[in-house]
């Protein structure tokens, strides 16, 4: 050990050090005598055999590694020259040979021999290369990552370098040279244990080495020469030499390939990184070990006299202070080579230094920032939500998933995205920190899929750009991440949103999709136009369905305004529960009464199992089914509430504990249903079913919607009409259906649009081009073809829009009877009075050119622009004046003949249309902003929520964004999506679907008694009060009353009001705009202007007698017996102008349909063979509902006005 070591002079103090070590023992063999030879002084002890001069050995295991390297590389420089010799030499003698059998072929008797003869020679060499190349193979295997043994070999060789290079750290502390005994150290011994091995793994990689001597150059090979020798020296000479054992450190630039082979490093950048900073500590920690070494040691030459004392780390602080050119100086080189090689490394270290480092410091500083891993949390499920990932889009998700009506939602969401989110995005993921996290990346990434764990998530829901400018791609791209992650995990659910209808076809094709086992496409195209169309039915039904599938909290208003009682119901929402035992046996009207009565729940619908066997005891969904059906054991039902909470109410129902309870509050679970085994409450909002058969659409099955056997079911009179030769409907049997027509038979020229008298009819203002994306105009009109409807109550349809764009849609539309077209525009009054919009039932306007320009603000102005357009026309009387028709709604099997039981008693009047804004409109937006232009008279903020806005209220306006909440609401429950699709389409089912995606169009189907048992369906009605069965309830009466009576009369089950905005203030108002009120409480007062929202059973006798009920809507107009204006006249003026003129216009209405006879019948799908019978009965106007507190008299019954109307 230098003198230094052990804080002495090196020059002069070793004297004392020794006098002074001999004083203090008397025994000169056992104490620690110090020699001095060359200014080395070398201490040893008498239990370790050393020498007793204190000569240094550092030549000698220095001489070891150099006596391996080069001598091991003279062996393999002399056989490959000795292999190059003697493959000259056989190369020469063979060709001699050859040469000698061409030349001599006959004259050589021992020909053969001769060429056998190397033959016969060249088979040793042969079998003895093949041994040789199969024992390389096997060390090839060993040593290759390829294997588990390789990896795990490579692995345990990597590690025990670090262990050796530990080893070292350690000794670094001890003097350079020391006299160590084998037996006694232990960090000797283990290192002498990792070199046996390092040697093993050396022969091993030598065997398996193609060029040998390439091998013998490479850097770990000469690690090995000079770490691995010197072991075994030091156990010879029991002493210990620190020398070149730092050449381990060298070992750490293999640490990105070990990472590989773990699969623990996958990225380009990450290998970069792990690469650069390897390289740059093995390179730093080396050169430090080389300066501890020569500055412990000294020079040679000098005697080893100029030496110094630097710990180990001391020397890595120098090397770093180097390389950054800092410098300070405190610590520095003595030696000449210490200081000879600081020059060198100097150029190399800068040069190193001032590229690695800012590149090191670039990766870390682009590192995703939201690059990790998923870490599940045993207890808590997680879902996985991608797609298109926007603060819109996040916050709308959020804000329904995780409402607080849904209780504790215990659910952890995953976003994955692959870009990173803005810093409004970042802090929405931060104040949901502890339900939320994001992590960057794609889905069609199996890697990232991994890293969010997909196999283990509860679902996966895929969000769509609703504002795209190609829906097609946009669809395309979201199907391509359903097959992603299907072929990662198939088994993974998978609710998805898709913007055109017919591109849900293209899930059909992955084997894995299955929508029984909870895989769902919300089509936003389909449900959108499904709302509307519903609205065209009954006015205002699209805002009562988003606000029930939608979570809203509670806004509590004390001012008595409309606000107020609108609001408390959009409170409402839909729930599931299971129904109590207590229910089991009754029916299903019973049941809803007597949960809207004592639990102040509305129950709608009831999952039920068939027990036919034809059906095969699948499950369907009933909606208002009606008294044949029996509650069973078990039956889920579908619940209009304001809590989670409240809806448990029928699962805890005992009646013999709560039948005598007033409060529903204190039902609570009862000592009974401790007892019992029942089902439990796993399909409050926050669980989801998962059973196949219970999301089987509830109109898939004949048997299934019927009310009795199925060949029971047509009455009479549709059992003699029932052409088996003639197709009505479709093959399903869920629609009406005509043979394809050309368009150019439905075109209407203006001219005769205005000869049509068209009435009580939906006109659809359509803006778009051949370049603008198809809306899907199938999916408005497929609810307005049901075949809940008789043919004589369907309303005509007229297209306002662009012919070319028309026509693209026709291919869907070709199939649907009483459909036209009339070319123009929508922003026309000229077309727009020709089609007789002050008479139409609904107007609905519009765009497929929306998602084509940039500024949002200005997406819907063609819409807005239409909209005002409207309703800032004028109509006089003298155009479309005609008797109005004031028939209101009559329940089935009321005596229509009495004129005591007439729902309305022949109010006679005109309507009042004499301007745009009493014609009902339904537009739909993009941006809900732009909500606040279509009125100008109300008073909303730009920045008041959609919902809360007065369009919206009152049904007139509708965007798509109220859709987003259906991916939380299928989520929780899926057979919400089915409710909802048999709610809004009409009856659409997969098979439907199925038939959709192979032909594109409906395929008429022949009407037998399945078919048409499929007729027999609940739809949505509207109800009035101002008049009729339920007029004695209508002016002050109880909402509760209605709703029995209505329930327990005619199977009538009521659920909203919709209702003039100004009739709170109880005076007179010229206001007709209405808003809807959602499930009002038992007490809520009506008053004789209110529609009622109604779900009425369908009526097999309304086709026999030819007399519709007034089905559905406010409409606003009679077929076509209406009225343009409306005039303060007295009740009996009134009486005798009608007397007066009726004659008139009866002989101008004969003439009319002669005079249309004979020209192009627009909407006659059937033979002309048309007979007589009472004109359809048209649903009551909502304006004249309006004026019933301004006029409230009746007068005598009007009889029935026959005409002659085509059946189609």
């Amino acid at each position: 050990m230098l003198a230094e070591a052990h804080g002495t002079d090196p020059h002069g103090s070793d004297s004392s050090m020794r006098t002074s070590s001999i004083d203090n023992n008397n025994k000169p063999d056992s104490s620690i005598l110090i020699s001095k030879m060359e200014g080395l002084v070398i201490p040893y002890t008498s239990e370790v055999p050393c020498d007793d001069y204190g000569q240094r050995m550092w030549w000698a295991f220095l001489a070891s590694s150099m006596v391996t390297f080069f001598g091991g590389l003279f062996i393999i420089l002399l056989w490959r020259t000795l292999k190059y010799l003697w493959t000259v030499c056989c190369h020469c003698n063979i060709k001699n040979k050859e040469a000698q059998k061409v030349n001599n072929p006959a004259n050589n008797p021992t020909a053969d021999k001769t060429t056998k003869g190397p033959d016969e020679k060249e088979e040793a060499p042969a079998s003895e290369v093949g041994w040789m190349t199969s024992v390389k193979d096997w060390a090839g295997v060993m040593i290759s990552a390829q294997t588990l043994t390789g990896r795990v070999l490579v692995v345990l060789v990597f590690a025990l370098s670090i262990g050796a290079l530990g080893i070292y750290f350690i000794d670094s502390s001890d003097p350079i040279e020391s006299c160590q005994y084998f037996y006694q150290d232990f960090t000797l011994q283990i290192d002498m244990a990792f070199n046996v091995f390092f040697l093993l793994y050396f022969g091993l990689r030598f065997i398996a080495a193609n060029d040998k001597l390439w091998f013998w150059l490479e850097v770990n090979s000469v690690v090995d020469f000079f770490t691995v020798p010197p072991v075994f020296v030091s156990v010879y000479l029991n002493r210990s030499w620190l020398g070149l054992r730092f050449l381990r450190a060298l070992r750490l630039i293999q640490f990105s390939e070990i990472l590989q082979f773990l699969n623990i490093l996958k990225t380009s950048n990450s290998i970069k990184l792990v690469n650069l900073c390897s390289i740059f500590i093995s390179t730093w920690l080396t050169a430090a070990g080389f300066i501890h070494l020569v500055e412990n040691s000294g020079d040679p030459w000098e005697n080893f006299e100029n030496s110094q004392s630097l710990s180990y780390w001391e020397c890595v602080y120098l090397l770093m202070v180097t390389m950054s050119t800092v410098g300070y100086g405190d610590v520095y080189a003595k030696t000449t080579l210490g200081r000879l090689f600081m020059v060198f490394f100097i150029l190399g270290g800068l040069a190193m230094f001032a590229s690695y480092v800012p590149e090191i410091i670039e990766l870390i500083g682009n590192r995703k920032k939201y690059g990790g891993s998923y870490s599940a949390v045993n207890g808590r499920k997680h879902i996985v939500v991608c797609g298109h990932i926007t603060l819109e889009s996040v916050s709308n998700f959020l804000k329904d998933f995780l409402h607080k009506d849904r209780d504790d939602v215990n659910v952890e969401i995953i976003f994955l995205h692959n870009i990173s989110p803005n810093l409004e995005l970042e802090a929405l993921f931060k104040r949901h920190f502890t339900q939320v996290e994001f992590y960057q990346g794609s889905v069609l990434n199996p890697h990232d899929l991994a890293r969010v764990k997909i196999e283990s998530a509860d679902a996966c829901l895929i969000l769509a750009n609703k504002y795209c400018a190609d829906p097609d791609a946009e669809d395309a791209s979201n199907i391509m991440r359903v097959i992603s992650i299907k072929n990662y995990h198939p088994k993974i659910r998978i609710i998805t949103q898709m913007l055109q209808y017919h591109n849900k076809a293209h899930l059909l094709n992955i084997p894995s999709w299955n929508w029984k086992e909870g895989d769902d496409a919300i089509c936003l195209a389909e449900l959108k136009a499904g709302f509307i169309a519903q609205s065209c039915l009954a006015q205002g039904l699209s805002t009562m369905l988003a606000n029930l599938f939608s979570m809203r909290s509670f806004i509590e208003i004390e001012e008595d305004t409309w606000q107020k009682y609108y609001l408390e119901g959009v409170a409402n929402e839909m729930y599931t529960e299971y129904l109590s035992s207590a229910f089991v046996g009754l029916s299903f009207p019973a049941v809803c009464e007597l949960c809207y009565v004592k639990l102040k729940l509305l129950l709608i619908a009831i999952e039920f199992k068939s027990e036919q066997r034809e059906s095969r005891s699948r499950k369907r969904i009933l909606i208002n089914p009606g008294n044949h059906v029996k509650l069973q054991e078990g039956t889920l039902g579908f619940f209009i509430a304001s809590d989670a909470k409240e809806v448990k109410r029928a699962f805890f129902y005992c009646k013999a504990c709560h039948d005598d309870i007033t409060d529903p509050k204190r039902i609570k679970k009862c000592g009974c249903k401790r007892l019992e085994d029942e089902h439990p409450s796993t399909l409050s909002p926050k669980k989801k079913q998962r059973n196949g058969g219970m999301r089987n659409s509830p109109n898939c099955s004949p048997k299934m919607m019927s009310r009795h056997d199925p060949l029971l079911i047509p009455g009479n009179e549709q059992i003699e009409n029932m052409d088996m030769n003639v197709k009505r409907y479709d093959s399903t049997g869920m629609f009406h259906w005509c043979p394809s027509k050309e368009i150019e038979k439905v075109i209407l020229t203006r001219s005769e649009a205005s000869m049509t008298v068209l009435s009580g009819h939906v006109v659809v203002c359509i803006f778009g081009d051949v370049t603008s994306a198809l809306v899907g105009l199938r999916n408005l009109v497929m609810p307005l073809r049901a075949s809940n409807f008789h043919y004589h109550e369907l309303k005509p349809i007229v297209f306002v829009g662009s012919l070319d764009y028309l026509r693209r849609e026709w291919e869907t539309l070709h199939n649907f009877p009483k459909v036209s077209i009339l070319p123009g525009t929508p922003l026309s009054r000229a077309d727009l009075r020709a089609v007789n919009i002050n008479l139409c039932d609904m107007c609905v306007i519009l765009s497929a050119n929306q998602n084509n320009i940039e500024d949002a603000s200005l997406q819907d102005k063609e819409c807005i622009l239409a909209s005002l357009n409207i309703k800032s026309m004028q109509f006089d009387d003298s155009i479309g004046v005609l008797q109005a028709n004031s028939q209101g709604f009559t329940p089935p099997g009321m005596d229509r003949s009495s004129p005591d039981s007439s729902p309305v008693h022949g109010f006679v009047r005109q309507a009042s249309v004499t301007t745009g804004s009493n014609i009902p409109i339904i537009t739909e937006l993009v941006n809900d902003s732009n909500v606040q232009f279509l009125d100008q008279d109300d008073d909303d903020d730009p920045d008041t929520e959609l919902y809360l806005t007065q369009p919206f209220a009152c049904g007139t306006a509708f965007a798509i964004s109220v859709l987003d909440s259906l991916m939380s609401a299928t989520y929780f429950n899926d057979n919400i999506l089915t409710l909802i699709r048999t709610l809004v389409t009409g009856g659409a089912t997969p098979e439907l679907e199925g038939l959709l995606a192979e032909e594109n169009a409906l395929r008429g189907g022949y009407s037998t008694p399945q078919t048409l048992a499929n007729r027999d369906r609940c739809r949505v009605a509207q109800l009035a009060l101002y008049d009729g069965p339920f007029a004695d309830l209508g002016d002050g009466g109880c909402y509760g009353d209605l709703f029995c009576k209505a329930l327990k009369t005619y199977n009538m089950l009521c659920f909203g009001i919709y209702r003039l905005r100004d009739a709170h203030l109880g005076t007179p108002s010229q206001c007709t705009k209405r808003y809807v009120i959602t499930n009002p409480p038992y007490e809520f007062e009506l008053v004789p202007s209110d529609l009622i929202f109604c779900l009425m059973q369908f009526d097999h006798n309304a086709g026999q007698s030819r007399t519709s009920l007034s089905h559905s809507s406010h409409s606003s107009h009679s077929s076509s017996k209406k009225s343009s204006s409306v005039h303060s006249v007295p009740p009996s003026n009134r009486q005798n102008r009608s007397s007066k003129s009726r004659e008139a216009r009866e002989k101008q209405n004969a003439t009319r349909m002669n005079r249309m006879s004979q020209e192009k019948k627009w909407f006659t799908d059937e033979p002309e063979n048309a007979y007589p019978r009472n004109i359809q009965i048209k649903p009551m106007s909502t304006h004249m509902a309006n004026q019933v507190n301004q006029y409230k008299s009746t007068s005598s019954l009007i009889p029935p006005i026959r005409e002659v109307e085509d059946e189609c």
